[in-house]
């Protein structure tokens, strides 16, 4: 049974599925959608809810379990000096997208779609890498790039979900963040006492977590994202992304292969709350978001990479420029997380369609990104 599960998982299918459901339910039936997100199912709390707000607080603690280990030494992020040309690039990958949102938002859109900037500065770290172990080849350095850079893409996207994205019509009530803050020193003290189960951290630590975020009026589902580096973990890494380490019992392990299965599966809500979008929303906002993923990302990713090489800190051996332009096409997959940053921007209904529809339409980057290293491998050997 764990071989149709892993395969399940690999290729995101719980996620697609549900945005395939959804896509359909919408089309056909709008107002029972969306009457069934926001009926409550558990006490008051409803479908949206306990997806966007409980359910995603795990996705985002199992993505803070992935930053966590990279930057451990062995880490995909450590030392600095190794990742600076990803880290620099991934500056090009978030500032890309931004400017070419805005601009083309000047030019043909509206100052109500402005909010929208930051739907494509992160990337989808599972789509992107079937993506590009499709056009690669397994084992090829284009891709340990392209992973650093999708680690490093979430993490400043969490920060911009955090920071710009509360809800507009909520201020931000920053006195109750201290909440948050003592759950994190009751973390520090619990790792102090060498408290080597991950509940206490999870239940203490990211109850006053989500409670405080939630109160200030900032995304709760960021909650485990302060908690998750404070629990125990090795000095050092061994293993990569989507590498399990199977030696590895500490806290921060055990909970990501606690819960990764749930997360993956689980992707099947996130995709079916979020993904009902009809057809009729496509429009300005759909185009500002896809062109801003693909044609932001890919800009901003060669010319910062290319500034990193003036610097001295070149591409990886065996990596090409023709290959950091394909990277940087596939690192456009939005998809996940630019679904999530859609709903938080854009409050009204018909402009967060829009732009969700842009998110999902990033799926297909792909395409671009294979033709482009297609056409270089037929032009080397001609």
């Amino acid at each position: 049974m764990r071989g149709p599960l892993n395969l399940l998982r690999e290729f995101s299918i719980p996620l697609l599925a549900g945005v395939c459901a959804a896509l359909v339910w919408a089309n056909l039936d709008l107002d029972s959608y969306f009457a069934s997100l926001h009926t409550p199912v558990i006490g008051n709390l409803n479908l949206h809810f306990v997806t966007n707000d409980l359910f995603m607080t795990l996705f985002f603690g199992i993505a803070a379990v992935e930053i966590t280990q990279s930057c451990l030494p062995g880490g995909d992020l450590h030392p600095l000096k190794r990742a600076i040309n990803p880290l620099l690039a991934t500056a090009g990958g978030v500032l890309g997208p931004v400017a070419v949102y805005l601009l083309l938002n000047a030019l043909v859109g509206s100052p109500a779609l402005a909010r929208g900037w930051g739907i494509g500065t992160a990337t989808d770290i599972a789509l992107a890498w079937l993506a590009a172990r499709f056009i690669f080849g397994k084992g090829h350095p284009a891709i340990s790039f392209l992973l650093l850079l999708a680690i490093a893409d979430d993490a400043v996207g969490l920060a911009i979900i955090a920071i710009f994205y509360g809800d507009p019509q909520a201020p931000v009530q920053a006195g109750w963040l201290l909440l948050t803050a003592l759950g994190m020193v009751l973390c520090t003290l619990l790792r102090r006492r060498r408290v080597m189960n991950y509940w206490p951290y999870l239940v203490a630590g990211g109850s006053l977590s989500w409670a405080g975020l939630h109160l200030s009026h900032l995304h709760p589902a960021l909650a485990l994202v302060f908690v998750i580096p404070f629990l125990p973990h090795p000095t050092s890494e061994t293993a990569h992304l989507f590498e399990a380490d199977e030696a590895d019992l500490s806290p921060l392990s055990r909970f990501e292969h606690d819960w990764k299965l749930t997360v993956d599966l689980g992707l099947f809500l996130f995709g079916l709350v979020n993904g009902g979008v009809p057809f009729s929303s496509i429009g300005t906002a759909t185009w500002l978001v896809l062109i801003a993923l693909i044609a932001g990302k890919t800009l901003g990713v060669v010319s910062f990479g290319a500034v990193a090489h003036r610097l001295g800190f070149p591409l990886p051996r065996g990596m090409t420029w023709r290959e950091l332009a394909v990277t940087g096409i596939v690192a456009g997959t939005g998809f996940t997380v630019a679904l999530f940053v859609a709903g938080e921007a854009f409050p009204d209904a018909a402009l967060a369609g829009g732009a969700k529809m842009g998110a999902m339409l990033s799926i297909f980057a792909f395409l671009p990104a294979a033709c482009v290293a297609r056409v270089g491998k037929r032009s080397k050997q001609m």
